[in-house]
């Protein structure tokens, strides 16, 4: 695997660190700024708008740029609107950086997934994609635990404080590692944007989409208010919450591990598996809230299968938008984003109605149900096509069913 690969990986644990932290920060952000817990949660959601806005339209923007220059211009749009954020007093002008954040984040998560991939073979395609998604992972595991402890010894903005300088090191390795050739400098032509927008928008690519999108909503929906869960509902105190944190941070790295390894050659086995055992897994965090033990034996359960799953997807979509090489990982990234709005916004109604803090676990386990649907309407309505030609290993996965 090529060193650039794990820079991108590095860089990218930087921003996940900025787009989960803000789980364990949402009540310290709330009184600090006198909102309500739902708008503090929203401002998830409003980084997850930008990632969907943006993934396509920064992809498309950057599309003759060099490699480099992208990812290192939209590298130092994120870090300056981190401290725009820790220094204001305003929530609209916080909730405003989020976005801005995200929209420099999705433009280099689009470019990072599609550089990633072209580096390899067609067998380390899946393995590839798990090393970029995997710096969000390791997140979860240190920086999102590491900016709940300084959210609550030094209040939420020093978090934002440590985002900015842990990032600066990903400038650097960027600047070092990464090719400098154009997006689209894959020795051919550049397919027309029309031709990749056909491809993407088939009918076979849109249930998988829309699959996605639904298992990061499950995901994102729990996990952004976790920390109120776990210390109003669970019982449990402060100090527990960056532990929990690290918890599901290392079940997801584990899970975009084996993904990994085994998204390209058992794609069925992985996302029909993963699918069902998150829906059984939210439903059982729900009834089992109550009980401190069982409640932190199922966190990192559920990270490993919610990115494990993910990751998955995220490789049969890049599959099957082979024909789109520019705007495959922004798709992705739209897909995975949409959910991570959608989640939050549909917790904090739950929470919002009176529902109680267990409302968004069963939330989540009702956006997997309706995967389940959209992934089984799919299998059953498509028909295997006699003689069809598939030229690599990621594309045979990507043709398998849900």
């Amino acid at each position: 695997m090529p060193i650039a690969v794990y820079v991108l990986g590095l860089a990218v644990f930087a921003q996940g660190t900025s787009e989960f932290m803000l789980s364990g920060l949402v009540s310290g952000i709330a009184a600090d700024l006198d909102v309500p817990l739902s708008a503090a949660g929203l401002l998830t959601s409003a980084f997850a708008v930008g990632m969907v806005v943006g993934a396509p339209l920064m992809a498309l923007s950057s599309r003759s740029w060099p490699r480099r220059r992208a990812l290192l211009l939209f590298l130092a749009v994120f870090v300056a609107v981190h401290v725009v954020g820790a220094l204001t007093p305003s929530y609209g002008v916080l909730l405003a950086t989020r976005f801005v954040g995200a929209l420099a984040n999705a433009g280099f998560w689009a470019v990072a997934l599609t550089t990633a991939v072209s580096m390899v073979p067609d067998r380390l395609k899946g393995r590839a994609a798990a090393v970029v998604v995997g710096g969000v992972t390791i997140a979860c595991v240190v920086g999102v635990p590491a900016g709940a402890v300084l959210g609550e010894r030094w209040g939420w903005r020093s978090a934002f404080w440590a985002v900015a300088i842990v990032s600066l090191p990903a400038v650097l390795a960027v600047l070092r590692s990464i090719p400098g050739g154009r997006g689209t400098d894959t020795g051919a032509a550049p397919v027309p944007v029309r031709d990749e927008l056909r491809a993407l928008t088939g009918p076979r690519l849109r249930p998988v989409l829309l699959t996605m999108a639904l298992v990061q909503g499950a995901t994102f929906c729990t996990f952004s208010y976790l920390e109120p869960l776990l210390t109003r509902e669970t019982g449990l105190g402060a100090g527990w919450v960056p532990v929990s944190l690290a918890l599901f941070g290392a079940g997801s790295f584990a899970g975009v591990t084996v993904a990994g390894r085994f998204a390209d050659a058992r794609p069925v086995a992985v996302v029909a598996t993963g699918m069902t055992a998150l829906a059984l897994g939210w439903a059982a965090l729900a009834l089992a809230a109550g009980r401190p033990a069982l409640a932190l034996a199922l966190i990192p359960l559920l990270g490993m299968l919610a990115f494990g799953t993910g990751t998955a997807l995220i490789t049969r979509v890049l599959g099957l938008a082979s024909g789109a090489p520019t705007l495959a990982g922004a798709f992705s990234t739209t897909a995975f984003n949409l959910g991570a709005t959608v989640g939050p916004w549909a917790g904090g109604l739950a929470l919002d109605a009176g529902f109680g803090y267990r409302a968004p676990v069963w939330v989540s386990a009702l956006l997997m149900v309706l995967a389940l649907l959209v992934a089984a309407t799919t299998a059953k309505g498509r028909r295997p096509r006699a003689g069809e030609r598939r030229p690599s290993a990621v594309q045979r996965s990507a043709r398998g069913r849900l």
